[in-house]
């Protein structure tokens, strides 16, 4: 009992230093109430704090996972867009090779053509000169026998007379006659 009576004297003793009240010495104060609000905060804190802390690294955790799946898929659909881009380069490369060489075998065709055409163009013309030179030709023999026809008839109807007339169609006669014996 000695020691509770002296409690009560102590309180007394307390109640006799001072009244209740606040601390003004903020050097004295501050690190006992800091400790105490801290101690307070991780008591109370600590669960909610832990909490809140686990969700925050589940949902990095699962952001990177999404972003490594993204970043999968990303790289799958860039390797697929490459080996498309090399199959188009490869197609346009084959384009660009079957086009130049079918250029060339047009042009190669178009050259021939043209030379045949050409030179049946050439056979033409040298077939139409000749033509044209035989034409010529017999126009002239044509132009020349009837001039010298109407020469030979001018001349024989001008020196011709009725007894040079009798004479030739006596010849005539008999070199017929003499053909028709030698015939038989």
């Amino acid at each position: 009992m000695k020691n509770i009576t002296d409690s009560f004297v102590s309180l007394g003793h307390w109640s006799s230093a001072g009244s209740f009240g606040f601390n003004t010495d903020i050097l004295a104060t501050n690190p006992i109430n800091l400790s105490v609000v801290l101690g307070v905060l991780v008591f109370f804190g600590k669960g909610v704090l832990s909490d809140l802390l686990d969700n925050r690294k589940q949902r990095i955790l699962n952001t990177i996972r999404n972003s490594e799946e993204l970043r999968g898929g990303a790289i799958e659909q860039l390797e697929k867009a490459r080996s498309r881009l090399r199959k188009v380069e490869i197609e346009a490369d084959q384009f660009r090779v079957n086009g130049y060489s079918e250029i060339e075998r047009e042009k190669f065709n178009l050259i021939n053509s043209t030379y045949k055409i050409l030179e049946q163009l050439e056979n033409y013309k040298n077939e139409t000169i000749h033509f044209e030179q035989q034409r010529t030709i017999n126009q002239v023999r044509q132009r020349v026998f009837q001039q010298a026809l109407q020469g030979a008839l001018r001349t024989l109807n001008s020196c011709l007379n009725n007894d040079l007339h009798l004479r030739t169609i006596s010849a005539n006669i008999g070199m017929f006659g003499a053909m028709k014996e030698i015939t038989n």
